[in-house]
């Protein structure tokens, strides 16, 4: 009976899935020499690698980089034509190649030795060139390719990945990399809004709408009129925030509203956020309360600022 695609599929993500239980179960002392030795470095990682191993390890250096560890790729063609110098003393070298042998790699491992760079290879050939010259051997485990007949790579490709993805967990873990961090290597895109903070995007202390509750109405109406948020903040005599007035509160009371003060017509306990929540934090409150503004404060006393849900939306979240 002919496997349909789906079948492929399964036995395609069954014999990688197996490829990495034996990455998992082979891992020892050498990964955590590894980890240290990226950790005692005062320069970069340099990560190498030719082919897919290349394509790999691009990827590797580019979440060790976002997470924490400072670290580019440089392709070991260009590097035998010049980029050589893109390494120094300090850095460490990442080197992958699945038989270990790869010609492309000859110059980047003699610059490593030749200049006491670090040299923390990742291959399956255990007596390869490439192992035999590091001073970190990270060996991956023999497993079938999940081509079947073992040429094209596969499952030893995702090993390699799974094992950079597990050095820069290991190294951000170590270093109490936080999303505040993370935020910082990734100031666009979904992941830059989702971290982004009220504080990044209030509307401060000056742009504050506010009233006292002694004020009368006809004033307040004005306030309102001339701010930008559709609502005004009440404080009281120390200049605490304890009321909101919003357009809605005009309508619902707009029979004899000019005889009132604002004190009278405010909702009072207005709902608040903290400066360094989450914005889609706030996003989420003004969503559920149906309400497009909120107040920032961190405690009794002044309002910080005003978040609109407005500025929510254009930062991408909400």
């Amino acid at each position: 009976m002919t496997a349909t695609f789906q079948d492929i599929a399964r036995r395609v993500i069954r014999t990688e899935a197996q490829a990495l239980t034996l990455l998992e179960q082979g891992l020892n002392g050498a990964f955590d020499r590894a980890v240290d030795t990226i950790l005692q470095a005062k320069g970069r990682v340099i990560v190498s690698g030719m082919g897919k191993s290349g394509h790999i390890a691009r990827k590797i250096a580019a979440t060790l980089a976002s997470t924490g560890t400072p670290a580019h790729f440089v392709h070991p063609a260009e590097a035998s034509h010049g980029d050589l110098g893109m390494m120094a003393q300090g850095d460490v070298a990442l080197v992958l190649s699945n038989s270990g042998e790869t010609p492309e790699l000859a110059d980047v491992i003699a610059y490593t030795r030749r200049f006491m760079i670090p040299l923390i290879g990742v291959a399956s050939g255990v007596d390869s060139t490439l192992l035999r010259q590091s001073d970190v051997a990270l060996v991956l485990p023999r497993a079938e390719e999940a081509c079947g007949n073992g040429i094209v790579p596969t499952s030893s490709t995702t090993m390699t990945l799974a094992l950079g993805d597990a050095l820069a967990i290991a190294l951000m873990e170590h270093r109490r990399f936080t999303p505040e961090h993370f935020r910082a290597f990734h100031p666009g895109g979904k992941l830059g809004a989702q971290l982004t903070k009220v504080r990044d995007l209030m509307h401060g202390p000056d742009d504050i709408p506010m009233v006292q509750e002694d004020t009368p109405m006809a004033e307040v109406l004005q306030v309102i009129s001339r701010g930008r948020f559709g609502m005004t903040g009440v404080a009281d005599a120390q200049g605490g925030l304890t009321g909101i007035i919003t357009d809605g509160d005009v309508r619902r009371k707009i029979d004899g509203l000019l005889s009132h003060t604002a004190g009278e017509v405010m909702t009072r306990n207005p709902k608040t956020i903290r400066a360094d929540a989450l914005a889609e934090e706030g996003a989420a409150i003004m969503n559920r309360a149906q309400i497009t503004s909120l107040f920032v404060s961190d405690g009794p006393g002044p309002a910080l600022g005003v978040l609109h849900i407005h500025d929510c939306l254009r930062a991408g979240i909400g």
